[in-house]
């Protein structure tokens, strides 16, 4: 009899787990982006200390044994920033007060986006047998690269120190603006990662065209010039979307406000490309076990 209790007691809870669990697999299957979010959400909250010691570890394994560590990245950035501002301070007309933070913030936004743009393509694919073995959600590798780089961000924020020594440039309430800004190139990261990293598992060809384009559009945005050099070509600056993601960036750390403007641009495109690439994700996310 207590048997029967028991398992009269359990059926009930049986019959509303096995109904939760049809629910949550409809609303999966109709919900628009349901998948999506549900692999962002796991991701984040379940596996958050994975992807945090992961993207550490792979910091440290790469610099293992070295003196300096991570350190020489930024090392090397500066040296490449000092060579590029000795040539390029007279081509623009420029003095070292301005023209150095200039170029210096500048680039350091540049390699963020830049290395996000190039390591999305193939965020999935690296991490390939990983993926093939254990069944988790494919956004912890996201999170993972944007996490990496955001530590080597950190380690080249040596660099903002020097050259605000070097040139007086102090921090004001402005430079706070970095904050929202560092936030919406790290959502474009996330967005970039499940479009190109599902797009460049199907088809290979496209990381090599993604790297070749990142590389032109370093001359096409305003890193080595000035936006109001080329009043003729302004289309270059006003349809180029990592002008805007530069900028809010770039100008809380030269102690300027980015315009009204910039923040509107630089926010849809953040939105529209996090809406585009959560639906493509969604829809694709479980063809790439397969495709790796």
């Amino acid at each position: 009899m207590e048997a029967k209790t028991e398992t009269g007691a359990g059926t009930p809870r049986a019959a509303q787990r096995h109904a939760s669990a049809t629910l949550r697999r409809r609303l999966v299957q109709w919900v628009p982006f349901a998948r999506g979010l549900r692999d962002l959400w796991q991701g984040w909250h379940d596996y958050r200390e994975l992807w945090i010691s992961t993207g550490w570890y792979d910091i440290r394994k790469r610099y293992r044994r070295s003196l300096l560590g991570p350190f020489w990245i930024t090392i090397s950035l500066g040296a490449f920033i000092a060579g590029l501002s000795f040539i390029y301070m007279p081509l623009v007309g420029g003095n070292a007060e301005n023209y150095l933070p200039y170029l210096a913030f500048g680039f350091v936004a540049w390699q963020l986006i830049s290395n996000l743009v190039i390591e999305s393509s193939n965020v999935f694919i690296a991490n390939g047998p990983i993926i093939q073995q254990l069944r988790a959600p494919l956004s912890i590798y996201i999170y993972q690269m944007v996490w990496r780089h955001l530590i080597i961000l950190a380690h080249n924020s040596l660099i903002y120190v020097v050259v605000a020594v070097f040139t007086g440039l102090w921090p004001s309430w402005q430079t706070l603006l970095v904050i929202p800004g560092l936030i919406l190139v790290c959502i474009n990261g996330i967005s970039l990662g499940m479009l190109l990293g599902t797009l460049c598992a199907r088809f290979r060809d496209i990381p090599p065209i993604v790297a070749t384009i990142t590389q032109m559009m370093f001359l096409l945005t305003p890193i080595l010039w000035h936006a109001d050099q080329l009043p003729r070509r302004g289309m270059l600056v006003a349809f180029n979307p990592f002008y805007y993601l530069l900028e809010v960036i770039r100008g809380p750390l030269l102690g300027q406000a980015p315009s009204l403007l910039i923040w509107s641009v630089a926010t849809g495109i953040t939105l529209i490309g996090f809406i585009v690439a959560l639906g493509f994700f969604s829809r694709f996310r479980d063809r790439v076990v397969y495709w790796l």
